[in-house]
């Protein structure tokens, strides 16, 4: 099957780096790449909504169905394009997850490799959660990755990294194996490649200042479950930690970077926001009640939250996340969200490839 397909060449003229896309979603990764001048010409994913969302921003040049069912198309680019990308599905090194390591979803690091056999990029970058990057229980995996990468030919390292220091209000943190072609260091020092990449990331409030009020103009995909407080809390000293509300959804800071949005998103485990805060500057009613928790001043109690609280818009969400305003997400509003949770924040993407194509171009 590899010979029915031409070997991939390059337009005449046509001085971007060349860039294959595995586990794409809706583009967050992509899209971080397409904006620093990389131009995508094959992608993949197996969720139908992601690869719309994808057609309808970035372009349909990508496959939808399991990545072994299109591995056979990955070798038209054997040797031809510069780089390889992908974030493979991480339920099953999640610590939100079971953290199975049978989990038919963690073979997929593996899809990546295979892939990267076949395609030889210049580079590649893969990403992944955490949990991959520290976990002991996974270290065995962890280290068979990086032999295997540099078997393959390229001085290959990881690093975690949080999205906040990456131009993101989130503090999302991710692992990143990164690897280059006949590189004469072993392994490569990531923590250098990256440093003058860092950017001060925004507030929320920052960043969600360019969207409507909920409902309205830009900001139309709300989320209208209830939101009600546990008379049994799990406290921690930060009011944006522990759980003071029904459901997994835990109050968003405002005036700072917010917990990582999770891919469960929609329903009662949808974020929350404080739209007098938000909107007119007022004291965090979520903090004083945190307060007046700890002091004992407040009993917790089976109630409704007032009605300044609600729940994270689509279109919010996907601010968080640093997709650009108007990012056209298809499908339903869960789906939405899942698509947005699951995403690498475009920002973090940008800036981790600014230090590729200065290591390949210079």
């Amino acid at each position: 099957m590899a010979s029915a397909l031409k070997p991939f060449k390059k337009a005449k003229g046509d001085k971007r780096l060349a860039v294959v896309s595995l586990f794409s979603g809706a583009g967050g990764l992509d899209m971080g790449f397409h904006m620093e001048g990389f131009n995508i010409v094959w992608a993949n994913d197996f969720d139908a909504d992601a690869c719309e969302t994808y057609k309808a921003n970035i372009g349909d040049h990508i496959r939808c169905g399991d990545v072994k069912k299109w591995m056979y198309e990955l070798y038209q680019f054997t040797d031809r394009v510069d780089l390889l990308i992908g974030g493979p599905p991480c339920q099953g090194f999640s610590v939100a997850g079971k953290m199975d390591p049978n989990d038919p979803r963690s073979e997929n690091v593996w899809n990546y490799v295979k892939a990267l056999e076949i395609v030889r990029p210049k580079a590649f970058v893969m990403e992944n959660v955490k949990a991959l990057g520290v976990l002991e229980k996974w270290s065995d995996i962890r280290n068979k990755l990086l032999v295997r990468m540099r078997e393959l030919g390229y001085s290959t390292s990881y690093i975690v990294v949080n999205a906040s220091d990456y131009n993101v209000p989130q503090n999302r943190e991710r692992v990143l194996f990164i690897g280059f072609k006949e590189k004469t260091v072993k392994p490569i020092d990531l923590e250098k490649m990256l440093a003058p990449y860092k950017i001060k990331a925004p507030t929320v409030r920052e960043v969600l200042a360019v969207l409507d009020k909920p409902g309205v103009g830009n900001n139309l995909h709300v989320c209208n479950a209830k939101i009600t407080f546990t008379n049994n809390p799990v406290m921690r000293k930060s009011p944006y930690a522990g759980m003071i509300f029904n459901g997994l959804g835990r109050p968003i800071r405002v005036n700072g970077y917010c917990a990582t949005l999770p891919a469960s998103m929609g329903g009662n485990k949808t974020p929350i926001i404080d739209e007098e805060e938000l909107y007119e500057n007022r004291p965090s009613w979520v903090e004083e009640y945190h307060k007046g928790l700890m002091d004992g001043s407040i009993k917790p109690e089976f109630k409704e939250a007032p009605k300044r609280l609600r729940r994270l818009t689509v279109e919010e969400a996907a601010a968080i996340q640093t997709f650009p305003l108007g990012y056209n997400f298809v499908g339903s509003r869960t789906t939405m969200y899942k698509q947005i949770g699951n995403a690498v924040p475009c920002n973090l993407a940008s800036q981790v490839a600014k230090m590729i194509k200065a290591e390949l171009v210079g």
